[in-house]
């Protein structure tokens, strides 16, 4: 599903965010990217869903090379892949129903269909019934499945999160990785960057620890508490 072959990425200002990384993720598996602000996690991520493309290295997700994709074939490329952000990244001004829309419409799906899947999405969230709300009625756990609807209703084999539940306390954190969850146990590969070790521990999954722009080394929860960041 996902290989990293001695992939690092230079930003313009000259900062290098990753050095030589390597790493295959499976389909099917959940995998959680640890390290603290600034490891690389969220350069990771970007490399997958190509919105920045390795410096030397390669990237392959889905059998596809990133480093060599062709731009009009990006579109297409990053429909098979859903991505929830930290901040939510919903429209305001536009209803639940919208905002979960979104990707369906820009993909020019038909009403109906979008009428259908919109529903489904978030009914398995746990919001069906909300479709006219605004986002600022809902609490923020609330807003969070709202984002989490809208990169599952395309029904990407491949679901990614960049600090999914920073802005949430404990028990809405647990909320949301238990989603994810249920969304690896129908066959759907997620990838998940956090920095929140107890939620890692609570879950038992593949870690893959980033320090320094740098794969660390160990894979298991039982490791996390020897790493230590510097970037």
């Amino acid at each position: 599903m996902i290989t990293f072959e001695r992939v690092s990425k230079r930003y313009p200002n000259g900062r290098e965010a990753l050095t030589n990384v390597s790493f295959s993720i499976h389909n099917g598996e959940m995998v959680f990217l640890t390290g603290r602000s600034g490891a690389g996690k969220s350069t990771v991520l970007k490399l997958i869903a190509l919105l920045e493309r390795p410096t030397r290295g390669n990237v392959v997700v889905h059998g596809r090379n990133t480093r060599t994709l062709k731009t009009r074939h990006i579109a297409a490329f990053r429909r098979r892949i859903g991505v929830v952000f930290q901040d939510h990244r919903l429209l305001a001004d536009r209803p639940v129903f919208d905002n979960v829309a979104l990707p369906l419409a820009v993909a020019a799906t038909p009403l109906k269909e979008i009428d259908k899947r919109v529903r489904a999405a978030l009914d398995q969230v746990g919001l069906l019934g909300r479709e006219r709300s605004l986002p600022l009625e809902l609490s923020v756990g609330e807003q969070q499945r709202v984002g989490i609807a809208r990169a599952v209703v395309s029904k990407p084999p491949l679901l990614i999160a960049d600090e999914p539940t920073g802005n949430l306390d404990p028990d809405l954190s647990l909320e949301v990785m238990r989603l994810f969850r249920r969304f690896q146990d129908v066959g759907v590969t997620v990838v998940v960057a956090t920095h929140d070790l107890h939620l890692v521990r609570e879950f038992g999954q593949r870690v893959i620890v980033l320090e320094n722009g740098q794969v660390h080394g160990g894979d298991a929860p039982d490791t996390l508490p020897s790493v230590v960041a510097r970037r």
